[in-house]
């Protein structure tokens, strides 16, 4: 079976989970291939000392840098976030200048791309990060294209993924299409995680992606079209629930929001819709009349144009097995 070598960079600040997680998935991956040698894994460090993670978890490397290459690049090398990200070490970035590109894939987790972005491994490259950091990496890095929205993001070679746990999804990825998706389901059941969240799904729900309004009546009405997608969520009917004018109504909605009613709307729907295709054996038809589509083929539309998928499509790899 062929062997595609694994080396996870460490540095103080490193995110914990950034690290456990990606190992964790390669290595639960060789065994449930009937190979454990499939992913040989080591960490390395600029010294080979012991590092500090930002939650205070001592790790120590397996090697340093420079040894972990001195016999050829790893397949896969993986670059985690954290509070390090923040100030790297030069040395650091100056060795991944130099030896990340001969990595036949480059995978970063959470702010992990910002080390990558600072090395000029992403220039030309589409690419995410954790929401929190990515009007940084876009405003720092104009050369990246920074996509905000997907939990993880494959541009040939290089794999980008957001925050924390989006490493497991993107590394179940990597498994997958290394070994099949039996071998990655078997080693997401182990994890007790999902095979897999697509990488296009959005890294948070629509209420954490929109502002919450200050005002009452707004606030309320926000919760209300949580609770009713399938009802009737024109401009016109909220601007009479929230007794203001349809034109007073979008104009105090986008300001306190951040969004349009309409968008806030089409997110909320998707959302639910999403989650009934996880949670549930409901067919496609009543999922979209639950969710306020009306049917199939406006359901089939709104995931197209954002997931990148069919509704079918999005339940086949989504699902939950429990359901």
């Amino acid at each position: 079976m062929t062997q595609r070598p694994v080396l996870v960079v460490l540095f103080d600040g490193v995110q914990s989970l950034d690290v456990t997680g990606p190992f964790e998935v390669f290595a639960g991956a060789g065994r449930a291939a009937g190979d454990p040698h499939a992913y040989p894994l080591r960490t390395a460090s600029l010294d080979g000392g012991p590092v500090r993670t930002h939650s205070g978890l001592r790790l120590l490397p397996d090697t340093t840098l420079a040894e972990a290459v001195a016999d050829g690049a790893p397949h896969t090398l993986v670059v985690p976030g954290g509070e390090g990200t923040r100030a790297p070490d030069p040395a650091l970035i100056d060795w991944l200048r130099t030896h990340a590109p001969a990595a036949a894939r480059l995978v970063s987790v959470c702010t992990g791309a910002l080390l990558l972005a600072e090395a000029g491994l992403l220039d030309g490259h589409r690419a995410t990060t954790h929401w929190v950091a990515c009007d940084h990496l876009a405003r720092c890095y104009p050369e990246v294209e920074v996509d905000p929205d997907p939990i993880f993001v494959r541009d040939g070679r290089i794999s980008t993924s957001a925050g924390v746990t989006a490493g497991i999804d993107l590394a179940l990825a990597l498994v997958e299409e290394d070994h099949g998706r039996d071998v990655a389901l078997t080693v997401a059941r182990h994890l007790v995680v999902f095979l897999r969240r697509p990488g296009n799904q959005a890294q948070f729900s629509v209420q954490l992606a929109a502002q919450t309004a200050r005002r009452e009546p707004l606030r309320d009405l926000q919760q209300w079209i949580t609770e009713h997608p399938e009802g009737d969520l024109s401009v016109e009917a909220l601007a009479a629930r929230a007794r203001l004018s349809p034109r007073h109504f979008a104009r105090a909605f986008h300001a306190e929001t951040g969004t349009t009613p309409g968008r806030y709307v089409d997110r909320v729907r998707l959302e639910h819709a999403r989650r009934l295709l996880e949670e549930t054996t409901h067919g496609v038809e009543e999922v979209s009349r639950a969710s306020g589509y009306g049917t199939p083929e406006a359901m089939r539309r709104a995931f197209t144009k954002v997931l990148g998928t069919a509704p079918a499509d999005y339940r086949r790899r989504f699902h939950s097995p429990a359901s």
